[in-house]
């Protein structure tokens, strides 16, 4: 039997088009339980963007973006926890027990888990104070309590968690999957957190896939922000930040997309991807 000790802890990051292709999501759930299978203590956080603009097309419910953030009323946020807990994180559930993984649904509602502060988007204002602008039930991760996710990941169960926290007030907000995902790691302490892009990697070019940045010291990512990490990029290189500086030994941004990048990332057998270190 393996030693529980000398199994690699993990936290996924999943999203994006290996979720909304149906043959990529299953590759990437296959490859989720075979690391799973081989014993690894894994977590699976998901996001799901596209299932919230889906249900909230489908209620006549019109969304307005304030600095690349969904603004998130009352009304919205129940169509959102709708959207992560029930279709998102439901149907993932479904698909790993189907193929015989014990995954087990949770958001970071649950035992409160996670404790969210309100996020206020700060818009410029030429020759004025920036204007603070209230986002609604949208949130930053302010603490982490893992006791629930020790227990599962010590049963070795492997959780599913959809980015959905508690805040102090006890009303529930949206959080950045990314984000989320990245102050989770941190707090279990895992070995390595993965986060899925569509693209191979961090690029120096961000049009020329030939300029893959392999290897990126933490203390190199200030220099890059703006040229080199743009766009969507942004995100996930914040958040390999935060798990780093958390205490994550390894984070890697992996095409998500591409078959056995999991694996990979967790033996280091290729130069693929970008691996963030302190």
């Amino acid at each position: 039997m393996t030693d529980p000790d000398d199994c690699p802890s993990i936290l996924v990051k999943y999203g994006g088009n290996a979720m909304t292709d149906a043959a990529v999501r299953d590759r990437v759930l296959a490859e989720i339980g075979d690391l799973h299978d081989s014993g690894a203590r894994l977590v699976l956080v998901h996001g799901g963007g596209p299932a919230i603009a889906e249900i909230l097309a489908e209620v006549g419910l019109e969304t307005e973006f304030v600095g690349g953030h969904r603004r998130t009323d009352a009304r919205t946020i129940g169509y959102v926890q709708m959207a992560l807990r029930g279709r998102v994180n439901g149907d993932l559930v479904r698909r790993l027990c189907a193929v015989g993984q014990p995954a087990v649904g949770l958001s970071g509602k649950d035992a409160a888990m996670v404790r969210a502060r309100r996020r206020y988007h700060e818009h410029p204002v030429e020759g004025a104070e920036a204007q603070r602008v209230d986002l609604g039930f949208v949130g930053d991760v302010d603490t982490v309590d893992t006791e629930l996710l020790d227990l599962l990941l010590a049963s070795h169960y492997l959780p599913v968690v959809a980015p959905l926290a508690l805040g102090h007030d006890d009303e529930v907000y949206n959080v950045n999957a990314d984000m989320f995902a990245a102050h989770l790691a941190a707090a279990l302490g895992v070995e390595l957190f993965v986060a899925m892009t569509d693209v191979d990697g961090l690029r120096r070019v961000p049009d020329d896939p030939s300029t893959v940045i392999h290897h990126l010291p933490l203390g190199e990512i200030d220099a890059l922000m703006g040229t080199s990490i743009q766009g969507g990029m942004i995100p996930k290189v914040e958040a390999c930040a935060i798990a780093v500086t958390g205490g994550v030994p390894r984070a890697r941004i992996v095409d998500g997309t591409r078959e056995g990048a999991l694996r990979e990332a967790l033996e280091r057998t290729t130069d693929r991807g970008t691996e963030i270190t302190p």
